[in-house]
């Protein structure tokens, strides 16, 4: 079993917010999570879980401290947990230099590069090896779903569409639609995975609902004033991928919100709710 590490815990409407650090064996290197435990939570009451990816800059605490995200998910009896956005302090040549590759910066990808695959598995990391240490240490039952914004919003359709079996519902706020068409997503899959481009498409969602067989319907919010909605965004992309090819995508754009946490405030109570809709449906 993975030892995990407890740094902080605090109250929160009747649970516990609870930041955590362990050895992980993915990105052979120490990786955070944050997570949120209602009150009800117990080892004969299991409750599922729904992973928040976050995004570019982000760590393990932005999400916890800004989405006000707690209320609704104790009301809903859903654990929510929120992992780093990238392996930090891995010595590589470069990790800190900018602000939209390497630290804060995974993207969620499997890194192919010799440079970065030693630690930049955040793929393997999300998908399969924090459920297990959380399955390990916490009162959680065997129903997931995922969501997350911007890089985490890519990070979570992403991992949803390769892995529709493993998740009960997918949602995301304003996310990189199409990374292999935009700058942030070209600079991240050029320097993890190389030049490629069949191996980008492993992780591009834009191009894994063109193959997809098994269908998770989406969920997206968008603010109608977010500055990269053109440039980095590609919503519209998305949605024309989509629907050639009939795959379920709900795509909503709100008039005067941006791409800030002001933005996923608004709207993470309607997010949680969908989720938990979905985790008691299927039960």
């Amino acid at each position: 079993m993975t030892t995990i590490n407890r740094t902080s815990s605090k109250s929160c409407f009747g649970g516990k917010v609870e930041f955590y650090k362990h050895s992980s064996s993915s990105c052979n290197c120490e990786m955070s999570f944050s997570i949120f435990i209602p009150q009800e939570a117990s080892t004969e009451n299991k409750l599922p879980v729904l992973y928040w990816l976050s995004g570019l800059e982000c760590t393990e605490k932005n999400f916890m401290e800004k989405s006000g995200a707690q209320r609704c998910a104790a009301e809903n009896s859903v654990i929510i947990v929120a992992p780093d956005t990238s392996p930090r302090g891995c010595n590589i040549e470069g990790e800190d230099e900018s602000w939209d590759f390497g630290s804060s910066a995974g993207f969620y990808v499997n890194a192919t590069q010799e440079k970065w695959k030693n630690h930049y598995n955040m793929y393997d990391y999300v998908v399969t090896e924090l459920p297990k240490v959380i399955a390990a240490n916490f009162p959680v039952n065997d129903k997931k779903s995922i969501s997350g914004h911007s890089m985490g919003g890519h990070g979570a359709m992403m991992i949803a569409i390769r892995n529709p079996e493993e998740y009960y519902s997918v949602s995301a706020f304003a996310p990189i639609c199409a990374p292999s068409l935009c700058p942030w997503g070209e600079k991240a899959f050029g320097g993890y995975l190389g030049d490629d481009k069949n191996t980008w498409k492993m992780y591009d969602s834009n191009c894994l609902v063109e193959t997809a067989t098994q269908k998770i319907p989406i969920l997206i919010e968008m603010g109608a004033c977010d500055p990269f909605r053109e440039t980095q965004l590609h919503l519209e992309t998305f949605h024309e991928t989509c629907q050639k090819h009939e795959y379920p995508l709900t795509a909503n754009i709100h008039e005067g919100y941006d791409h800030s946490y002001y933005f996923v405030a608004s709207f993470i109570e309607k997010h949680i709710e969908y989720h938990a809709q979905h985790l008691r449906s299927l039960s």
